[in-house]
């Protein structure tokens, strides 16, 4: 088995196929929209997180560090003068004051932030709590000097500016991009305060420390590159243009030249601890004060329009994954939609494909071969529905079988046509064949009655005999051929006469025991069947047990009918082999499972048909002696349970003389099937084959048997109507004393000449040939021995060469 066909067989059906064809890119497509949504969701949700994030923490953080910014530049100039006003920085301090609560309010959001943006948060915050400590500082320097007061401030700055830098890095680049050139200028505004603040603090006393100008120059030079290779050529539109305007502006020019001044103050030649300050203390507050408030402006300006941006786009990223989910979510549905569609249409039509196969196989073809089988006639086009599934690859199929199944009726017809045939050839051998031995077994008759040589009437007997089982033998090809043999009864017959003739058609008759004492009789039209069948068994009995095992009958009526069984001491069979042939027993045997076999078993065949043909049961086990018993159940409607009222021919006939069937052997006994006159009515031959009489049945060894208490009266010869001298007729056994008598003699019949007919005839010939066969036999055998009750023909000719068996 290829890959391929392993992996089909693993799947299970061509349905199931379909729909994992349609189920999995379905899944495939529903999965990857899922992901799809949930990200483009994600990322839209999450910026506007952070969007609303740096609103309320980054913009109400810049507010505080504009107002630290100038606070420290107030706490400067006090610490500077501290006899001046101190108004202007007690108003500074409560904006700052205000500015910080707003910040310090938001800890619920900062602790719902990122950890690397709720850090800095959290030291901000940290920072600004420590922030009165050092507010006391500045009113009154006891612990620190000014300068480290005014590094406080602008560490908390520098921790709030590092906290908008955390904040402007959100999962959009462009949005990040834009947020760069704004935290360098917020950056670059707190350098200026720095150096703002310095220059205050150092204004009164006119001079710079070396570490202090140090720091102002690193201040100086770092805002100074900061903007121009960083801020600068970043800003776009608006703030560039403003940043720009701010640049070049008279106060920034003001603002340069100072710092230039400063710088160049070291160079001048002063002390390095007391670097002259230039007189440019108003030009630089004033400077101060404007770009202040126009930075302040820019810086606030620019931080809504980012963070209004950054709403937008966030509010943009969400519509857009709502859009492109609902279209993803509509052409998934249309994809699925399709795809079950198709699988549904392509199931639809694979299950009428199916359905159509099925019924050809278990409906039409069977019922074709049915009306065959009865021997109708059926037309192969209207026997057949063509099925049409259109002009693809599954149409092409349906034509195919649309060919296939006119191939197959077209096939069943002929066939039935040849086998028709061949049967009416068989039935046609078998009818000349049937005459032929009708004709035979007519001329034996004629032969047997000119007869009294007994030498002759042993070979005139086994001639007999033989042809009585080629009759049978030519009855079963009339059987197989699926007619019914030509013989019938129009009365019942007894069951003793039924046995007794199956008896008969069997070679090695001999061995064969009736035991039953019963009194039934059996329907006319199963007669000829329940003699064939039984022959058939007792046959077979016969066939395959030892010479001289007997095989024995037994008879009786049980709840269900007529029971029969054949049982011989032979090797018998497995259980398996019994098995087998009750199973062929029960169902109806074809001519085809017989014609096509391996092994033929025409006896089989024929016995399995005849128990159809009248319900029958036939049932095979094993014998208690190690062979074989057959189990024949007659049902009670073809079982006679009264004794028919037969009228004989000029008047009632006496029942001894009926019943004198012991003057011919068992092998010609059923040669017409007609029982004794008393027990059955004559048969009838088939129109075909000459008429022949009927013949007197012969008596099997029985267990019923008994011999006659006393013989009859000689009887007187009267001259028949066709004026010629009858045989003389004797009694059996009259010169025999009463304990040698095993059989009753045949009763007297006081009937005239018109009462003398062929069966008396038949059994006047049949008791002399006896009497002469037991004269010749005094010497070598006592008469009273056992076998002396036995059928004439078995103690003169022994035993008969058996003709080929049946077939068990």
């Amino acid at each position: 088995m290829s890959r391929r066909t392993g992996a089909r067989r693993r799947l299970g059906s061509i349905r199931l196929s379909l729909v994992l064809l349609a189920l999995v890119p379905s899944v495939t497509l529903a999965g990857m929209w899922g992901v799809t949504t949930i990200q483009m969701f994600s990322e839209g949700l999450r910026l506007r997180d952070q969007t609303e994030l740096s609103r309320s923490t980054g913009a109400m953080g810049t507010d505080a560090t504009l107002a630290l910014q100038r606070e420290r530049s107030l706490s400067a100039a006090w610490l500077a003068s501290p006899k001046g006003s101190r108004a202007a920085l007690d108003a500074q301090r409560a904006e700052t004051d205000k500015a910080v609560a707003k910040l310090v309010g938001q800890a619920d959001a900062i602790e719902k932030a990122p950890s690397r943006i709720s850090d800095r948060l959290y030291s901000v915050l940290g920072s600004v709590g420590s922030l009165e400590y050092y507010r006391d500082q500045v009113d009154d320097p006891t612990d620190i000097t000014a300068q480290q007061a005014l590094d406080q401030y602008s560490s908390i700055i520098d921790d709030q500016i590092h906290a908008f830098q955390e904040l402007s890095q959100v999962d959009d680049g462009d949005l990040t991009s834009q947020a760069g050139p704004l935290v360098g200028l917020e950056h670059a505004a707190e350098l200026v305060s720095r150096e703002d603040a310095q220059l205050t603090l150092a204004w009164p006393t006119g001079h710079l420390d070396d570490k202090t100008w140090t720091q102002f120059t690193e201040l100086v030079n770092t805002r100074r590159w900061l903007v121009k290779d960083q801020v600068v050529p970043q800003l776009t539109g608006s703030a560039k243009a403003q940043t720009e305007r701010i640049l070049a502006s008279r106060d920034w020019q003001t603002l340069q030249s100072v710092e230039d001044q400063v710088l160049a103050a070291r160079n001048a030649g002063a002390a390095p601890d007391r670097i002259a300050l230039p007189d440019a203390q108003k030009r630089w507050s004033g400077a101060m004060d404007t770009l202040s408030e126009q930075y302040a402006g820019l810086i606030q300006q620019q931080t809504t329009g980012l963070l209004q941006r950054s709403a937008d786009k966030a509010d943009a990223l969400l519509l857009k994954a709502a859009l492109l989910s609902a279209g993803g979510l509509l052409a998934l549905l249309v994809c699925v939609g399709m795809s079950w569609r198709i699988t549904r249409s392509l199931s639809r039509r694979l299950r009428g494909l199916r359905r159509a196969a099925v019924s050809l196989a278990q409906e039409r073809l069977p019922d074709v071969v049915a009306r065959l089988e009865r021997g109708e006639t059926v037309d192969p086009e209207s026997a057949t529905t063509e099925l049409d599934y259109g002009h693809d690859e599954l149409g092409q199929v349906a034509r195919a079988f649309n060919t296939a199944q006119r191939t197959a009726v077209h096939t069943a017809v002929e066939l039935a046509d040849t086998r028709r045939g061949f049967q009416k050839i068989i039935l046609g051998i078998a009818r000349q064949s049937q005459n032929l031995v009708n004709l035979q077994l007519s001329k034996l008759d004629t032969l047997e009655r000119e007869h009294t040589d007994p030498d002759i009437l042993k070979g005139l007997y086994e001639l007999d005999s033989t042809a009585s089982q080629l009759r049978r033998y030519e009855e079963n090809l009339v059987i197989v051929s699926g007619e019914r043999p030509g013989r019938s009864w129009s009365e019942p017959v007894a069951l003793m006469d039924i046995l007794r003739s199956a008896v008969g058609e069997v070679a090695e008759y001999q061995r064969v025991e009736v035991l039953t004492e019963e009194e039934v009789y059996v329907a006319p039209p199963a007669v000829a069947d329940v003699i064939h069948l039984l022959a058939e068994l007792i046959d077979n009995a016969t066939a395959y047990s030892p010479a001289p095992s007997p095989v024995t009958v037994r008879a009786g009526m049980v709840a269900k009918g007529l029971a029969v069984e054949v049982e011989d001491r032979g090797l018998g069979m497995s259980e398996e082999d019994y098995a087998s042939f009750n199973e062929q027993l029960a169902v109806p045997p074809q001519f085809d499972v017989v014609a096509l076999a391996d092994d033929l078993r025409l006896g089989m065949f024929v016995i399995g048909r005849l128990a159809h043909r009248h319900g029958i049961a036939v049932t095979l086990r094993s014998s208690p002696y190690g062979g074989t018993t057959a189990i024949v159940l007659v049902p009670h409607e073809i079982v006679v349970r009264e004794a028919p009222g037969v009228a004989v021919k000029g008047g009632d006939a006496p029942e001894d003389e009926t019943a004198a069937v012991d003057g011919r052997d068992a092998a010609d006994a059923e040669r017409s099937e007609a029982p004794r006159p008393a027990e059955a009515s004559r048969g009838t031959e088939p129109a075909a084959g000459p008429t022949q009489e009927p013949r007197p049945l012969v008596a099997a060894r029985t267990a019923s048997a008994a011999p006659s208490a006393a013989a009859s009266a000689p009887r007187e010869v009267v001259p028949r109507r066709d004026g010629l001298a009858p045989l003389p007729r004797r009694v059996p056994q009259t010169s025999l004393v009463e304990e040698l008598r095993e059989e009753s003699a045949p009763a007297g019949d006081d009937g005239s000449l018109d009462d003398f007919t062929a069966e008396a005839a038949a059994s006047s010939l049949a008791g002399f040939q006896r009497g002469t066969l037991r004269a010749r036999d005094d010497d070598a055998e006592p008469p009273h021995d056992e076998e002396a009750a036995a059928v004439p023909r078995q103690a003169a000719t022994g035993h008969v060469p058996p003709t080929p068996p049946a077939d068990r």
